[in-house]
């Protein structure tokens, strides 16, 4: 209790204001300006006061608080990824008294605003959620915000929103990405293609726009011949990659800007084109890593999919721990998969641990 006290005088001293004005700041209490408040924190944070500074500003909250998240379970690819970020980055602060509250959707698109009006009516005090729907979603996110119930969206945005913060790789940099790499790998005057999810979903239509945009700059006479919306469906998108082969039978190139590229893959597999069409996909998850070595994927845009879980949960917390305000965006930096450094990523090394793992246990089964 000593080390307790002499903490709070050390903050009143070096922020030059009263105790009691720290303990409402700590506190979360009113009676004192934002600029204070935010001075007061940020030197409780320099002398090591964040943990009991996260403790006091939870007791608010009876010393619990419930965030919550809506996020799809499919395409499991992208999403499982998506689900550890936040799920490991809630453990993490499990000891703060913040807890979540899950109601996923089965799919981008699906639901998604019923399970957010049950999050909001639940009393949770903030909510992640990909915005797949981001028409439908906006009155509910403004309803939600005015209530005081803050809203991050990750992954993909609801940007006409006021939703408090989005976490993603920004998408329209992702589409240039592949459209100058495109054009770095296909000759002058090509036809390529883009395979999206479906473009009502900001992500997927920034990446078209964005590649749109760049592919002709770096492919002199090249030409987009086609923009396909598979719907984030593996039968659609298939017979639609079919149809598209036999449709422009000079194809050079495809962008598929959504996680499910494996019916892409399996469909120019079919058609004997595997490796002689270009294929940029997007993300990695280890189903992909055979295409790669095969030569079927050409490259992969990375969105880091597990640290936009772990940001998300982060931003949120240390809002309500100490009023950290919000950013109004984190965008993280793109990477490039090639077979060369695939090993490199997250997802790979995970597989790799995986099947270590199983032989050394059966080496000892033996």
């Amino acid at each position: 209790m000593a080390k307790q006290r002499s903490g709070i005088h050390l903050i009143a001293e070096l922020a030059n204001v009263s105790i009691g004005t720290v303990d409402r700041a700590l506190h979360g209490r009113g009676g004192i300006a934002e600029p204070t408040r935010q001075k007061i924190l940020q030197v409780a944070r320099q002398i090591g006061y964040t943990p009991n500074l996260a403790a006091r500003a939870l007791s608010v909250a009876r010393s619990t608080a419930s965030i919550g998240v809506c996020m799809p379970r499919e395409i499991r690819f992208f999403y499982d990824e998506l689900w550890s970020g936040v799920l490991d980055e809630a453990k993490r602060v499990e000891h703060l008294g913040i807890h979540l509250l899950n109601r996923p959707v089965q799919a981008l698109g699906e639901g998604d605003a019923e399970a957010f009006q049950e999050l909001v009516d639940s009393g949770v005090k903030g909510i992640i959620l990909t915005a797949g729907n981001p028409k439908e979603l906006k009155p509910l996110i403004n309803a939600a915000e005015e209530k005081g119930i803050h809203v991050v969206c990750v992954s993909t945005d609801s940007p006409e929103s006021r939703r408090s913060s989005i976490v993603c790789v920004e998408p329209q940099l992702n589409g240039r990405l592949a459209g100058e790499l495109m054009g770095k790998f296909v000759p002058p005057g090509s036809k390529v293609a883009v395979v999206a999810g479906m473009l009502m979903a900001e992500d997927h239509r920034k990446k078209t726009d964005g590649f749109s945009e760049s592919f002709p700059r770096h492919c002199p006479d090249g030409k987009i011949v086609a923009v396909i919306e598979g719907h984030e469906d593996e039968g659609e998108s298939f017979q639609k990659t079919l149809d598209l082969l036999q449709r422009v039978p000079t194809l050079a190139g495809i962008y598929v800007n959504t996680v499910n590229c494996l019916p892409v893959c399996r469909a120019l597999g079919a058609k004997g084109l595997a490796g002689k069409i270009k294929l940029i996909a997007t993300d990695l998850f280890s189903a992909m890593a055979p295409y790669f070595e095969k030569g079927t994927i050409t490259a992969s845009i990375y969105q880091h999919p597990h640290r936009q879980g772990q940001i998300s949960v982060r931003l949120m917390v240390d809002h309500l721990t100490h009023k950290a305000p919000f950013p109004p965006a984190v965008h993280l930096t793109p990477g490039v998969v090639m077979s060369s450094n695939l090993h490199l990523f997250r997802e790979m090394r995970q597989t790799e641990a995986m099947l270590t793992g199983t032989m050394q246990k059966a080496r000892i089964a033996l």
